[in-house]
């Protein structure tokens, strides 16, 4: 990370409340191609949350404890880490920072922060919805952004060219985008699905072919001028009836699994040479 920060834009994808096994089969049966795209091999890598809601989780990921490798041959290296006695996952190609978070270490490093966020951890509306939003420099939350809009992720999108055309080509840009779409209710992401019918895994299914259709416009509009080191993983996942649990923010496998990738998306003025 040593030889990217600087001279990459930086992408935080959070697809919010999704779960592994969904991921994965979808990317299998291609019914996310522009995702799948993306993958090493067209498959997720397995890894577990550092929390089991989207509060915690996000503060983790922000002091720089991504989702780790779900294999017990740790310690694994993290590509970003805070300067700390004793760290075990701290390696030369790490990028160390002197500040309590990222957001705030890649400010210092030249960069413009910029959150765009989706669940109400993000909506600004009170002292706990502000503050995973107030470790950056701009942040931008609207009702249309939020989990009961159908149109959410274009919306977010969006906004997110928007950011990149006043500031990709003057200095590198570091995104925060947490995708609301695929957590509850997501039912109307599921055609034929009604409110009566209510929330599954199937319409957290389709929830996720939605997003896929949006995800070229994000890339591209963080790919201007400079390539793009994009890290799009889940925070958490969720239950749907699992073991008679629902919902998140509890110990079971279905939360704790999530998909992980990072990728770098040529710039681009690269990719038509």
């Amino acid at each position: 990370m040593n030889a990217v920060v600087g001279s990459h834009h930086l992408l935080l994808l959070t697809l919010d409340t999704l779960r592994y096994d969904v991921a994965q089969e979808l990317a299998e049966a291609g019914r996310i191609p522009n995702l799948a795209a993306l993958l090493p091999g067209g498959r997720w890598e397995r890894r577990h949350t550092p929390g089991s809601f989207t509060y915690a989780a996000h503060q983790a990921m922000l002091a720089g404890f991504l989702p780790t490798p779900a294999d017990p041959d740790g310690p694994h290296p993290r590509l970003f880490a805070a300067r700390f006695a004793g760290s075990e996952t701290t390696e030369p190609r790490t990028w160390v920072f002197d500040t309590p978070d990222l957001p705030s270490a890649l400010a210092a490093a030249g960069y413009r922060t910029v959150c765009i966020g989706g669940v109400g951890f993000f909506n600004k509306q009170g002292p706990l919805g502000s503050v995973l939003p107030g470790m950056f420099q701009e942040s931008h939350w609207e009702p249309e952004f939020g989990v009961p809009s159908p149109t959410s992720f274009e919306a977010q999108v969006t906004r997110a060219q928007e950011v990149a055309a006043a500031h990709a080509a003057t200095q590198p840009v570091f995104l925060l985008l947490n995708v609301s779409a695929l957590h509850q209710p997501n039912w109307f992401h599921l055609p034929g699905a009604t409110r009566e019918d209510g929330d599954s895994r199937a319409s957290h299914a389709a929830a996720l072919e939605y997003v896929d259709r949006h995800i070229p416009r994000l890339l591209a509009a963080m790919s201007q001028h400079l390539p793009c080191f994009a890290i799009i993983c889940s925070d958490h996942g969720t239950a749907y009836g699992d073991d008679g649990y629902t919902g998140h923010r509890i110990g079971h496998e279905v939360v704790w699994t999530v998909p992980y990738a990072h990728v770098t998306v040529p710039a681009a003025a690269e990719a038509t040479r």
